[in-house]
């Protein structure tokens, strides 16, 4: 498989310096602990909004770090937690006044490394929390996971919790916010083929030319079950019934739509699967308030989708609604 790779070893370092060399008055990198943030943090005047996770997801997370989204980004390898001892850097480099809040999506290694990091940093009296995303429907358990996994729904914690902590809100009532936010967002992807990490050169895992995988991880953890290749329909058809029927999302009810590529999955397309999903949230009753559609969580290269749904009220519809500036410029 051919890829745009030095030494594989180089290759989150690289694409970090890239990143922050494209964006030089808003973020600042610090390559000792893989850490990407915003040029102005930390600032006394907000909680410092921090999330890591492993690299191979972008734009999550070190894409989304800007005014009104995240204050600082750490992250690790490709699909590899970050060292314990780079989030605690990260957390003194961002302590602020009024506190950090930690966002891990939850899998195993993450939940270690960033647990590890709060209880060192609360020993040194720094005011830090943490909440733990788990949107995806897929697999209740799994090997990386202690419970549900946090896929492509940690975008919309991400943009309520950024825009309360520009609003200048207190730390408890910005982890109120998050876990509201993710207590009403729920996500299911598949993926057409498998994913190609730099160090690995070859496809993560063998899926059949004329097979999917529905339910499948972001770092290609398996899915539900495999199935022969179907209509764009079908799959959405699938993917929408296990989301809208988990939480359940009812007839009256307005959401947020989100259709995220996984990496290799043309914008065409995307859209193709966002009208099935409209049409069929419409006929459920159903009223797509917001819209998504791009790549927000991806695995690399892997083709596929995922679809999350939000549960809006007032006070999530207006935070989803702030600005925000960030280094994804589409002009």
């Amino acid at each position: 498989m051919k890829k745009f790779v030095n030494d594989p070893k180089n290759f989150v370092p690289e694409m970090l310096e890239g990143l922050a060399l494209a964006n030089p008055d808003t973020l600042r990198y610090v390559p000792e602990y893989n850490l990407i943030m915003r040029a102005d943090s930390p600032s006394d005047a907000k909680v410092s909004i921090v999330q890591g996770s492993g690299s191979g997801h972008e734009p999550a997370h070190v894409m989304t770090v800007g005014k009104g989204m995240l204050d600082a980004a750490c992250p690790g390898d490709v699909f590899a937690a970050p060292p314990a001892d780079y989030v605690y850097e990260t957390i003194k480099l961002l302590a602020s006044v009024k506190g950090v809040l930690l966002l891990v999506n939850n899998y195993t290694g993450d939940r270690m490394a960033f647990e590890m990091a709060q209880e060192l940093a609360e020993a040194e009296d720094i005011n830090v929390r943490t909440l733990f995303i788990d949107d995806d429907v897929s697999v209740q358990d799994s090997t990386y996971t202690v419970g549900r996994r946090g896929v492509a729904g940690n975008f919309f914690v991400m943009k309520a919790v950024g825009a309360a902590a520009e609003r200048g809100a207190v730390l408890d009532e910005i982890v109120r916010i998050g876990e509201k936010v993710n207590s009403v967002t729920r996500t299911m992807g598949m993926a057409l083929t498998a994913c190609t990490p730099p160090a690995k050169g070859s496809p993560l895992f063998d899926l059949p030319a004329d097979e999917i995988e529905m339910g499948v991880g972001i770092h290609g953890e398996p899915g539900r079950r495999r199935e022969k290749m179907m209509a764009a329909d079908a799959i959405v058809d699938e993917l929408l019934e296990a989301v809208v029927s988990d939480l359940p999302f009812n007839s009256g009810d307005g959401v947020a739509l989100m259709v995220n590529g996984l990496g290799g999955t043309p914008i065409s397309e995307l859209y193709l699967l966002y009208r099935r999903a409209h049409n069929q949230l419409a006929d459920r009753g159903i009223s797509v308030r917001r819209s998504y559609v791009g790549e927000y969580c991806t695995s690399l290269d892997m083709a596929g989708a995922s679809i999350t749904l939000v549960r809006l009220d007032e006070e999530i519809d207006s935070l989803l609604g702030e600005p925000a500036e960030i280094a994804i410029r589409v002009f």
